[in-house]
Parts: structure tokens; sequence; C-alpha cells
């Protein structure tokens, strides 16, 4: 069904698996071990598997139901490194407790901070922090909570792709920029984060060049790249051409590939009908930081394979999880 999880206390053997799933969780001292198959599944990477996400507690369900071909194919993302979207509000105590978590296994944490002013598209864009003031704070909280983990942060997701093709207006383009390369600056504070400022897709913005002086703007020089198909569904390798291009025009510029959900690529036709909630997708390359390319620092899995783009395809709201998209993106997966 295409609703939210549900925690079910029918049977003593659910809660059993239940505690199994979340068992040392409260703490964030262990970050894998009740998901049986986690530390395998994700032995070629270095990110954190969080055994407190979604599709981790989805698992747990299908199991106590008897659901175990689901399940097991369900694992294809539970037991995999997905990023954390760090919360709105106060952002400390989630990130604490995935730091621990990411502590006890010896990983790195990937992060997604998404809280700019004026998030939306739009003249009257709405979401994000009321203002540069909070913003500053949120972002110098999340730095603070992060402290001297190993931390891999993708910044701001669409903030300056939107300044590009014209979404934010005029009046907030300069604070953006001020913002976003203030946010870089914070966050390299701390001696083990990397960060990644988004930069589209090769679908969004069909030429690099336009983006290479807003990404110098919002302080590319001083993080460590960009990051490219946000919960997007370009195949790896035009994005990774694309990168190469734009990693040229910029003086050499690593970067990131969100690889969880572009599997069987997008979705044909017209793009501002296939971003959302396409049917038919597949996972993708799992999350890895083997590339094999000089330039792709990692695959990362940015947008949480299962969370819905929206109420469009009769999904739930933006973010929530929807199980059944999940397991059919698991089902088509190649790896």
């Amino acid at each position: 069904m295409s609703v939210a999880v549900r925690r079910r206390p029918a049977t003593a053997l659910g809660l059993v698996l239940l505690l199994a799933a979340t068992a040392g969780c409260a703490s964030g001292s262990a970050p894998a071990e009740g998901l049986p198959g986690a530390a395998g599944v994700a032995a070629g990477s270095p990110f954190w598997v969080d055994p407190r996400s979604a599709a981790a507690r989805q698992v747990a369900d299908w199991e106590a139901l008897g659901r175990n071909s689901d399940a097991q194919v369900l694992r294809r993302i539970s037991d995999r490194p997905l990023a954390l979207w760090v919360p709105a509000g106060n952002p400390a105590p989630e990130i604490r407790r995935a730091r621990a978590g990411a502590k006890a296994a010896g990983r790195t944490l990937v992060l997604v901070a998404h809280n700019i002013p004026h998030r939306g598209c739009g003249p009257s864009a709405t979401g994000g922090a009321p203002d540069a003031r909070a913003y500053r704070a949120w972002t110098g909280a999340l730095a603070d909570a992060v402290g001297e983990a190993k931390a891999l942060v993708v910044l701001e997701p669409e903030a300056v792709p939107h300044l590009v093709v014209g979404c934010t207006r005029a009046e907030h383009h300069a604070e953006r920029y001020r913002l976003l390369a203030e946010a870089v600056d914070r966050l390299k504070r701390n001696k083990n984060t990397k960060v990644y400022l988004d930069a589209g897709n090769p679908a969004w913005i069909p030429h690099p060049a336009d983006l290479v002086e807003p990404l110098k703007k919002a302080g590319l020089a001083r993080a460590d790249g960009f990051a490219l198909n946000v919960s997007g569904f370009q195949p790896d390798a035009p994005s990774r051409e694309y990168g190469a291009r734009l990693s040229k025009a910029t003086g050499g510029k690593h970067f990131v590939i969100d690889t969880g959900r572009n599997g069987a690529g997008p979705l044909p036709g017209d793009r501002n009908q296939a971003w959302c909630n396409p049917p038919g997708r597949a996972l993708g390359t799992p999350p890895s930081d083997r590339t094999g390319h000089p330039l792709v620092d990692a695959y990362l899995w940015v947008k949480r394979p299962g969370e819905s783009d929206g109420t469009c395809r009769g999904g739930p709201r933006a973010g929530e999880w929807w199980p059944d998209y999940a397991l059919g993106l698991a089902r088509r997966a190649r790896d």
C-alpha cells in the first residue's frame, strides 16, 4: 500500500524484529548490526548505513508480516548508505545520533543541507530558513554538530541552478550567493568535512558554461567540488561527461553524482512531467568512492530512494516514505 510506514504490534515476532532493526540506535552507537547483511552489502563503501532509515523499518515490518521476499528485495535500499537530509529546525540531535553511529562503524556521514531562504521556484517562492540570520545560525549549528567527524555535505540542492534558470527573484540573488559562500567557509572550518555545491544536471542546464560564474560566486573555489543529478534520473555516463566539462571550466574541480534512482535513466517525454515519481525507474550504481574516474569522488544516494517527490502519480507528500515505489526501484535494480 502506498502509505508511510506504520508500527504493527500484532505479533511477538514483529516486536522482536522491530527491536532488532533499532537495537542500539537510541545511543547512536550501533550503525547496522540490527540489519543482517548490511555490513556485507556496504563493505565496498566508506559511507554510513543508517539502521533507522524508513527502508530499514519497512524491512522489519514486512518480515514481521511474513513478506520475506519483498523484505529481501528492499534490502537493496536499507542495507546501503543513504544521505541524511539535515532537519530544518535544530539539526544537532539528529546529526549527533548519526555521528555516533558513523564513528562506531568507522564510516563517513553523508549529509544534505537544504534550508536556504526562498528555497522554492517562482515569484512567491517559500521554504527554507525565514531569513539570512536564521540560515547562518542553522549552518553554524550544523557544522558544530558535525565537529571533527568525517562528513560529506551536499550543499543546497537547486540553490545555484535556480539562480541560473531564473527561479529565484533578482532581489535575492546577492544574498543567496553570500549565504552559500559563507556556508562553504563555515563547513570547511571542520577539518574532516568535504563540501559539494549542487550544480543541477545536464538535462536541466544543458550548457555547463552557464554554471561557472554562479558556482564561483557561491564559493566553489573553497569547496571540494560540485554535485550532479541530485534527486534526478540522468544516467552515469552523461553525468560524468557533463561533470568533466564543468570541471575543466572551473579549474579542475571534482564532483559527486547522485545515482540513487538513475538505473533506468529518465522517463521519456516532457521533462516537466518526468521528474515527479516517474514509473518504471530503478536503483542506480550503489554508493561508493571507488568510481574508476579521476574526477568523480563518489557515487552517492542523495535523494533517498523510496521517498516521494510529491503527490503526483498517487504518491504521498514530498519527502514521505512510499514503500510501493521503493520496492519497484529495488526490483528493477541491476546490482
